[in-house]
């Protein structure tokens, strides 16, 4: 079967299913693991990649408010590649092609091929999809164990966590300007790490608020990590912010518990490294229990000293 994926989720769960050969086209976004930017790339964005954050937000409310993709499809190519099946999504336009984005592209094909499209609102719906997706494949066993090997190392995750604790308060940015908190799966990843999300909400879209918002909180753990950006990255721009005395107030800050984290490898994709997000947050919230190396090594403190600074001379 030749499938082509257009969302970067879909594609490590494709490879994790041992799925690399017939995967033939991608999006721009797909590159975990590594051998994804091999793939011949049909889905690009007509965001420009080194705008800064505000312009990118910008843009996108404006191709929202026209109705107009942030995506264009290489038809000759899809139409060159004649996939048996191709994976896509519905759930934000802002992250991946959409099925509309692909209606156009398709009357072209003298063939039409299958249209799997992934809806994910919580964790209990990204490892069904990943079951979906191994049925689409002919590959349910596979995928039934690794949905298996993800529920075991979540289940030895949860069994270290000191329940008589205090659940941490968190909030978790996944945009700095303007501010944008976690939705749809992260407050529940939250949860299940032995923390509270102080601001955004299961199963809903990442939502807007003010800079104050984040204050009157009061969250004791600061998560940094807008969406397509790594953990360095991250950092830069948080400390690129500017920030009002009253930032000093924040709990996070004021005991050095603000982080930097690489979104799209372990937060804002729904596919399996997701289990890695929630051993990263558990690491944060009780440093104490023990994760695989890769979680450990995903965890980019940010000193608050130099915040703290600046914010008092704002």
């Amino acid at each position: 079967m030749r499938v082509a994926s257009f969302l970067p989720s879909a594609t490590e769960i494709l490879f994790a299913l041992g799925l690399d050969r017939e995967i033939v086209g991608v999006s721009h976004e797909c590159d975990f693991p590594p051998q994804a930017r091999t793939k011949p790339v049909v889905i690009h964005s007509r965001l420009p990649q080194d705008a800064p954050p505000a312009e990118i937000d910008r843009l996108v409310r404006e191709y929202v408010a026209r109705g107009e993709s942030l995506y264009a499809v290489d038809a000759e190519k899809l139409e060159e590649l004649h996939p048996d099946l191709i994976i896509t999504q519905d759930l934000c336009h802002v992250c991946a092609a959409s099925p509309d984005d692909l209606a156009t592209a398709l009357t072209r094909l003298d063939r039409r091929p299958e249209v799997l499209c992934l809806n994910p609102q919580d964790l209990g719906d990204v490892w069904r999809d990943i079951l979906l997706v191994g049925e689409a494949i002919c590959r349910g066993a596979q995928a039934e164990d690794l949905v298996a090997e993800i529920g075991q190392r979540q289940g030895a995750l949860e069994r270290q966590l000191d329940s008589s604790a205090r659940p941490k308060r968190v909030a978790f940015l996944e945009w700095l300007n303007p501010i944008y908190v976690s939705g749809h799966w992260v407050p529940e990843m939250i949860r299940c790490a032995g923390g509270e999300d102080a601001l955004g909400r299961v199963r809903t879209p990442s939502f807007r608020v003010h800079l104050q918002d984040v204050v009157e909180a009061r969250p004791d753990v600061l998560l940094i990590a807008p969406c397509g950006y790594t953990a360095k990255q991250a950092r830069e721009e948080y400390e690129a912010l500017d920030l009002p005395g009253q930032w000093n107030s924040i709990p996070a800050v004021q005991n050095s518990r603000v982080y930097a984290l690489e979104a799209s490898s372990y937060f804002s994709r729904p596919g399996p490294r997701l289990v890695t997000g929630m051993e990263i947050l558990a690491k944060i919230l009780q440093p104490s229990v023990s994760v695989s190396r890769e979680a450990e090594s995903a965890i980019l403190r940010i000193p608050s000293e130099r915040a703290a600074r600046r914010a008092a001379s704002v």
